[in-house]
């Protein structure tokens, strides 16, 4: 598929992997096509309704947000222009690269099994890559993904998908998650402060606009 040579280039966004103690890049995730629409949504986190009625505007920490975004992923480019790859496989890298953040390595799985074989009395839970969600350089979050569904609706005559649908619901992962000295944490304050940036560049209107002339 050509694209226009005037058109600007556009922004995409994905996941991105690091390592979680030295934010070393493991690998980039950038989504095919940016889907029309990112669901947000907020947990408050406050004191509650149970809690004593002098304190009912205090919270105890940043609400739990999450976030879905369903995209698409297709072969047909890829096909046109007889891509190996795809021809071989379809697009099972595509969602392979995505299911397996999810996913313990193999070579963890044998290693624990290892341990367990041996007799050891404490597994260690296997720890993943730290996955941040960019959506623009003002979102940049720590996520966890907490839901993953893939529908495949077309494929190649060895039945390799050459097109999908792919929902992915996370958590963003905040210094109550993390910590303050952990890479993500600092990422996370970094988010936090730059929605608080874009509120201060809000213009309010007059309490005339509500027909109101004072609150009091």
């Amino acid at each position: 598929m050509t694209t226009f040579p005037g058109s600007p280039h556009l922004i995409k966004g994905g996941i991105v992997l690091v390592n979680p103690d030295t934010a070393t890049v493991q690998r980039i995730i950038t989504l095919q096509y940016n889907p029309d629409s990112l669901t947000r949504s907020f947990q408050v986190q406050s004191t509650g309704e149970s809690s004593h009625r002098t304190e009912p505007m205090r919270l105890t920490g940043p609400p739990v947000e999450t976030l879905k975004v369903e995209a698409e992923i297709d072969a047909t480019d890829q096909l046109e222009t007889a891509d190996s790859v795809t021809l071989k496989v379809g697009i099972q890298p595509q969602l392979s690269v995505l299911e397996t953040m999810i996913y313990p390595t193999s070579q963890q799985l044998l290693a624990n099994n290892s341990s367990a074989s041996s007799g050891s009395l404490e597994i260690i839970p296997m720890e993943t890559p730290l996955a941040l969600f960019i959506w623009n350089k003002n979102r940049i979050v720590p996520v966890r993904v907490t839901e993953f569904s893939i529908t495949e609706e077309a494929f190649d005559v060895n039945l390799n998908p050459i097109r999908a649908k792919v929902s992915i619901s996370m958590r963003v992962l905040t210094v109550d998650d993390l910590g303050f000295d952990h890479k993500g944490g600092s990422l996370y304050m970094s988010y936090q402060q730059n929605k608080e940036r874009l509120a201060a560049m809000f213009s309010g209107g007059p309490l005339t606009n509500l027909g109101i002339t004072s609150i009091l």
